[in-house]
């Protein structure tokens, strides 16, 4: 257990080391921080603290950096979120003042507005898909040859698609189509919509058109994208911004991985609601041991739980990130109810 003392070193180490960004020494302690200690008092303490693992020496300075956990005794212990200063209040709200058409596009916007309030990289994910409702179907004719798929669940996500009819299928045909999936698809998990599509749908098109498979293919893929987690990243250029240490191929492995909705969400996954720090080693993925990420959940009543993360430095300013991220889920989970409620009219 530490000491009071030890502890107001090591709180004045991190707060200098994140606002400056150097090796913090006895010296500066003294001078910066207005310790009322004598100079040997708090080298000796320092050398305590790093025994303890809390602290660690870099090969360029004499100066002392804080370790993974020191920042993980620091966050569980000595951390208060800011309360969020009226400016940037502001600018999160007005970011929701935009009329938006689909989830989509404010579950996008997010990610965007709260990379720029930080400077950092933003993801977020929309509530969860994997209950969703098959609530609209429609087929648009866009040539002789050619219709859009359009696709609607009740968690207010759109897809469409464009694809080429073949070529002995007739308009006939084709509202007979839409009525079966009208009649059999409407209102039931998309799940079992894409069960559906592999099992009894065929069977019932066939007894109108000769072969099925190559627009069953298309409305298979459809499903699928609906079905399917989305995740959106603002700012993944930032990262170049504050890591020092981080070379072109580790960058490349990072952005790369930004790219795929499955490592995002795997990696942004919580294992308990609310707010969750997690430092270095704790993400369990060596691309991030020089990172850490400040994860949140935002509910929707009744249309489930989203996801919104904060990926910096280990030396971020947590009270300010983690009091932000905790102002901009309350001000997304509104916006989404407020969505949700002008679908209802």
């Amino acid at each position: 257990m530490l000491t009071e003392r030890q502890i107001l070193i090591l709180k004045s180490i991190i707060r200098l080391y994140t606002d400056f960004g150097n090796p913090v020494g006895s010296k500066t302690l003294m001078n910066e921080a207005g310790l009322d200690f004598s100079s040997a008092t708090i080298r000796n303490e320092m050398g305590r603290l790093e025994e303890l693992g809390y602290i660690e020496k870099t090969h360029s300075s004499s100066g002392r950096i804080p370790s993974i956990k020191g920042y993980r005794f620091y966050v569980d212990h000595l951390v208060h979120p800011d309360k969020v200063n009226s400016k940037d209040l502001a600018t999160i709200k007005s970011s929701f003042n935009s009329p938006f058409h689909e989830l989509d596009e404010i579950v996008a916007q997010s990610a965007e507005v709260l990379s720029n309030l930080t400077s950092y990289t933003a993801i977020t994910l929309g509530p969860e898909l994997k209950d969703s409702k098959l609530t609209g179907f429609r087929l648009v004719p866009l040539s002789n040859f050619q219709v859009m798929a359009i696709l609607v669940t009740d968690k207010g996500h759109v897809e469409n698609q464009i694809f080429n009819l073949p070529k002995n299928i007739n308009s006939y045909e084709l509202e007979k189509i839409v009525a079966i999936f009208n009649d059999e698809l409407i209102g039931y998990p998309l799940v079992l919509v894409y069960q559906k599509l592999k099992t009894e749908i065929p069977q019932l098109i066939q007894k109108y058109v000769r072969t099925p498979s190559g627009i069953l293919d298309v409305f298979d893929d459809i499903i699928m994208k609906a079905a399917k987690e989305r995740v959106f990243v603002g700012g993944r250029m930032n990262i170049l911004d504050f890591s020092n240490a981080l070379d072109v191929e580790k960058f490349k492995s990072i952005y790369t991985l930004m790219e795929k909705d499955s490592g995002l969400a795997s990696l942004i996954t919580q294992n308990q609601e609310g707010i969750e720090v997690r430092i270095g080693q704790e993400l369990e993925n060596t691309l991030f041991q020089d990172f850490s990420l400040i994860t949140a959940t935002y509910s929707v009543m009744g249309h489930g739980t989203g996801t919104i993360a904060l990926l910096g430095p280990t030396s971020m300013p947590y009270s300010r990130m983690i009091g932000l991220v905790d102002a901009f889920r309350n001000e997304l989970s509104q916006k989404m109810m407020d969505y949700y409620q002008g679908m209802e009219k």
